[in-house]
Formats: structure tokens, sequence, C-alpha cells
């Protein structure tokens, strides 16, 4: 159990091993499950506030876990420790979202939120491996942020629209200028807006600073515009 809390690991994460794979297949279970039972789920009350509520608890109590071991082994640090990661931001809106049901929360969260979670599951910025807590913290969050909205979509059947895809891009680019003076004044980095994380991520593919931050916005608006092209032909058949 020690071990389990260490405050440093004792190895490195590698990506790829049989531990993330694992992981990467959890999510693409979870997500299976949740879509071809939407319709039984849909009809069944109690098991739509169970599938809610384990959404929640997903996002929420390794969040108070983490808090808790900043807090016993004093890691609380400005620098690192703020919840200002886009994933952390996500993080805190679904939870939200997923106790008001809030139509605009939404909007962001299906296309922030599940565009950067997936992105992170996929090239972990991570410095735990397997069986560390912050591995499975780091995972769990991230899953929980991708079925949060994927559950109000299939299940509460709530639909992001064309405009959603604006909101998303204002959304972002207002927490650029909050979180990147925050960056400033703190000498920080997060939401990488200073310079690349460490470890290999697809940034390292979009040049160099600044100019992946220009490239990441067109990017992210190509992958928002393509996760929208499915609600295209589910509308035209509600117009039928």
């Amino acid at each position: 159990m020690p071990a389990f809390f260490a405050r440093n690991g004792t190895e490195d994460f590698i990506p790829y091993t049989a531990a993330h794979t694992v992981m990467l297949t959890a999510l693409v279970v979870s997500v299976l499950l949740l879509y071809f039972f939407r319709s039984e789920v849909r009809n069944h009350d109690l098991v739509k506030t169970i599938i809610r509520y384990s959404i929640l608890l997903g996002l929420l109590a390794p969040q108070i876990v983490l808090y808790y071991w900043y807090a016993i082994l004093g890691l609380w640090d400005v620098k690192y420790t703020l919840p200002l990661e886009l994933c952390s931001i996500s993080q805190f809106l679904a939870i939200i979202m997923l106790f008001t049901r809030s139509r605009l929360l939404y909007q962001i969260i299906f296309f922030a939120g599940i565009g950067g979670a997936i992105q992170a599951i996929f090239t972990p910025d991570l410095d735990y491996p397997f069986p560390h807590f912050r591995f499975f913290h780091f995972f769990i969050v991230h899953i929980a942020i991708i079925l949060a909205p994927l559950y109000m979509t299939w299940i509460e059947n709530f639909r992001p629209t064309w405009k959603s895809i604006w909101i998303t891009m204002i959304f972002l680019n207002i927490l650029l200028v909050v979180v990147g003076g925050t960056d400033y004044w703190l000498d920080a980095n997060y939401m990488f807006l200073k310079h690349k994380p460490e470890g290999a991520s697809l940034l390292d593919l979009l040049g160099p600073y600044p100019y992946y931050l220009a490239v990441e916005e067109v990017i992210a608006l190509l992958i928002f515009t393509i996760m929208y092209l499915p609600f295209i032909r589910w509308r035209r058949r509600q117009d039928l």
C-alpha cells in the first residue's frame, strides 16, 4: 500500500505496455456498452441513475484522493497542482453538467472534453506507471470525462449543434487568455502554453513554440467538425 501512494515513482511510465493497453480496452468497452445498450438504459430510471452516479464517482473520487495525497506529502505547488489543465477544467465542468444537466456545459464537454481526454489517454503525460495511484487516477478520470458527454448524448438525448463548435472554440480561447496569464504570473506551464510537455505527445508534430498553439486551433476546429458529422445525418433523419 505505501508503494501505491509513494511520493516518487520507481519506474518511468511506458506507453502501450500491457497496463496502458488494458486501460485503452476499458475505455473502448465502456463506450461500446453505453452505446449498444442505450435504448435499454433509457427505459430504466434506476439503471440511468446508477450509470450517471458511477461516472460522477469516477470524476470525483480520484480527485479527492489526489488532493489528499498532495496534502499529506506536501506536494502542493501552484506551478504544478492547480486544476488548470484542459482535462482538469473539463473534469470539473463535467461534474457540474451531470448534476445540473446543463446543455451549455454539455456542448463544451462534448467537444473539448472528449477531444482533450482522448489525446491524453493515447499519449499520456504521466510520470507514474502501473500500479501507482496516479496511474489509476489519470485513466479513470479521463475515461469518465469521455463517458460523461456520451451518457448525456445517448441516454439523456442531448445533441450538439454547429453553434456548439463555435461556443467551444470561444471557450477555449477564453481559457487560453486566462490560463496563459496565470502561466505568466506563476511561471508555470498549464495547458502547455509556454512549452511542450517533456514526454512524447502529439504536440511534437505541430512545430515549435509558439506556432504549435496556432496549429492546435486549426486542428481543434477540424476535429470538432468531424465529431459533429454523425449528428448531421441524425438531424436529417429527424426531419424526414
